[in-house]
């Protein structure tokens, strides 16, 4: 079964000369939660503004789907409307609209003419919101302002309404930032839930809310991707050995998972690399 997404040979330069992406490659199947690691300046957020069309890279292609349309090729809308959605880190909802409306507003389908033109909703959208607020775990608030939710509650509001879309790749930045035990536990749920039938990418630096997705982990520490070091280099390399150290020994085993980082001080440049014994793919650089 070929990847609902093909990221190919992605070089993306900073106006100053620096890289931000070096040579990336991944590949995400439909059905699976891919886990995207690093620090600030990794790239990772340059990644996802290349596959939602927000900018362009230097070189690489990006696949899409079954007719292996070319991503770069369209527009951020098109895009969208081909099925990738992303959430930002921070939650941007409709505040002074209920949930129930925040979640109308975002189904997709468009109402029918005389449903505009009277001014009432389609026969199937009490079902359908009522089954996105149930994958939200919001069902109990949908008549509640969703100004007045809490910070994990709006989180979950935004991941409720790309799914309402029905997007085939959804992409989430940090979900888990800013919210208590109890909210991240369910955040896991949610997203484990909406990747039974669509794939999701997540970009983290929380590694035990990653561990507890049990995903896919690619690790995209920012030398790899072609940055140079700033500071110290045997300060940079304490912090990133502590990164990839506690990666490696704090639960990923259990995963399949074998990840580490080899400080190269010749070209001041980090490689890190992933296997998954459980899939066969042998080894995988990212940079």
């Amino acid at each position: 079964m070929p990847p609902i997404i093909d990221v190919q040979h992605l070089i993306k330069s900073y106006a100053g000369g620096g890289r931000a992406l070096d040579d990336v490659s991944v590949e995400i199947e439909s059905g699976e939660i891919l886990a995207l690691l690093g620090p600030n300046g990794a790239g990772k957020t340059t990644l996802m503004d290349i596959v939602t069309g927000k900018t362009k890279p230097d070189e690489g292609y990006v696949i899409w789907g079954e007719k292996s349309s070319s991503l770069l090729d369209m527009s951020e809308s098109q895009i969208a409307q081909a099925g990738i959605g992303r959430k930002f880190q921070k939650p941007t909802v409709f505040e002074k609209q209920t949930v129930r409306e925040n979640i109308t507003m975002a189904l997709k389908n468009p109402r029918r003419p005389l449903d505009l033109l009277f001014n009432r909703a389609a026969p199937d959208t009490e079902n359908r919101v009522r089954a996105v607020s149930d994958d939200i775990g919001l069902t109990d608030a949908l008549d509640q302002v969703s100004g007045a939710l809490s910070h994990g509650q709006k989180q979950w509001l935004e991941i409720g309404m790309l799914l309402a879309q029905d997007p085939r790749l959804l992409l989430v930045d940090e979900p888990a930032a800013g919210m208590s035990e109890t909210e991240r536990e369910q955040t896991t749920d949610i997203l484990v839930r909406a990747a039974k039938t669509r794939a999701v990418v997540v970009v983290e630096h929380d590694m035990e809310f990653v561990r507890r997705l049990n995903c896919r982990v690619t690790v995209k520490p920012r030398i790899c991707f072609g940055g140079r070091i700033s500071g110290s280099r045997n300060e940079e390399s304490r912090r990133h050995r502590r990164l990839f150290g506690a990666i490696k020994y704090a639960g990923y085993p259990e995963l399949n998972h074998e990840i580490w980082a080899k400080p190269n001080f010749k070209h001041h440049v980090f490689e890190c690399q992933s296997r998954r014994s459980d899939r066969g793919h042998g080894h995988q650089w990212c940079g």
